[in-house]
């Protein structure tokens, strides 16, 4: 057994903590000096907790996700006593963008007040149009611990989400259902080990991606694609490039130069970035760059490597990428100009291998 201390440096007036480990029961956290403190004695293991009460305040929601490295996360209702839904990276953009318009018509401390449930009413107000009734308190997309892989990515794919909780169903309604949540990562990185175990059995493996249905292509490759690729340019203001990512239903851009070369890959999950030290209160989107806010991240995260591939390269090359942590896409590349000629995605990969 292991002594593990968990502590919440972020206020209130007491705290709770609970986890599997627990039986979901919750256990008070006592104040020890400036923060909340509890110690487990825990068996060794892998351990992640991550879900947020809905009540807390927005600003301190994203500053957790900030400091967690968190780009998504589950929201806990106290009084249904369960989740009830996700926190993501998309929200994070779109409370930006509604604050920066009505920044000056509120207060400060509104605005520190303002909790994450209220702006998940006031979100399908603003963003519903006239058919919000039809479409306010869509039952949590969930999966249960027993459905196959196939029917979990399924679910992930058809809501166009990039993760979904996993709930284990249990006849008391006190407990906590939640076990975790399934990611497209997760599952490509289970399948790749399985196929490597088999190549033989699995021939389209081997083909060239180029020659597959599958991915978002330039015109410039003669390849038919289902949407359009989209770039950016460094100069691009933060804001133009965020409208594409929300508006194509995407959850990446590849960021070129003139030319089209491969710079950089800017994502909504590159949004979080802005939680450190509350940037996002102090400067406006649309006269923040691609080139500034990347630089926001590298600041933050460091700088990364753009993971790529030719149109020469194997699904399974491509698949080997795609199951490494962090991994969400694959930009594909000319050899010698690192001119985009497309993107495979995470989601790309699945729906191939769907059908």
């Amino acid at each position: 057994m292991v002594l593990r201390r968990f502590a919440w440096p972020y206020g209130g007036q007491r705290a709770s903590f609970c986890g599997s480990f627990t039986g979901w029961r919750e256990c008070p956290m006592g104040l020890v000096g400036a923060e909340f403190q509890v110690v487990f004695d825990l068996p060794p293991g892998v351990y992640q907790i991550a879900v947020l009460d809905a009540r807390l305040p927005v600003k301190q929601a994203f500053k957790i996700m900030h400091d967690e490295g968190l780009s998504l996360v589950p929201l806990w209702d106290d009084q249904q006593q369960t989740v009830t839904g996700m926190l993501t990276a998309s929200d994070f953009v779109l409370i930006l963008r509604k604050l920066q318009r009505n920044i000056r018509t509120l207060g400060h401390e509104e605005l520190e007040m303002h909790s994450v449930s209220a702006w998940k009413e006031a979100k399908l107000q603003f963003y519903g149009g006239p058919d919000v009734a039809a479409i306010q308190r869509r039952p949590l997309i969930h999966v249960k611990d027993s459905d196959n892989l196939r029917d979990v990515a399924l679910a992930i794919i058809r809501n166009e989400i990039s993760s979904v909780p996993i709930f284990k169903p249990s006849t008391d309604s006190s407990g906590m259902p939640l076990l975790g949540l399934a990611t497209l990562p997760g599952i490509v990185k289970f399948i790749c080990s399985k196929l490597q175990e088999q190549p033989e059995g699995y021939s389209f493996l081997q083909n060239q991606i180029v020659s597959m249905p599958i991915g978002t292509w330039s015109p410039h490759t003669g390849k038919a694609s289902n949407r359009q690729l989209r770039t950016s340019r460094p100069s691009t203001p933060l804001n133009s490039c965020l409208d594409l990512l929300l508006e194509d239903r995407v959850s990446s851009i590849p960021i070129v130069d003139d030319n089209g070369a491969l710079l950089d890959v800017y994502s909504l999950s590159d949004i979080m970035a802005l939680g450190k030290n509350d940037v996002y209160t102090r400067i406006e989107l649309e006269q923040v760059t691609v080139e500034h806010a990347l630089e926001l991240q590298y600041q933050v995260n460091g700088r990364r490597h753009c993971h790529t591939c030719l149109s020469t390269s194997t699904f399974l090359e491509v698949l080997e990428q795609l199951s490494a942590p962090g991994v969400r896409r694959v930009v594909v590349i000319e050899p010698r100009s690192r001119f985009v000629q497309g993107i495979i995605s995470l989601r790309d990969a699945f729906t191939f291998l769907i059908g």
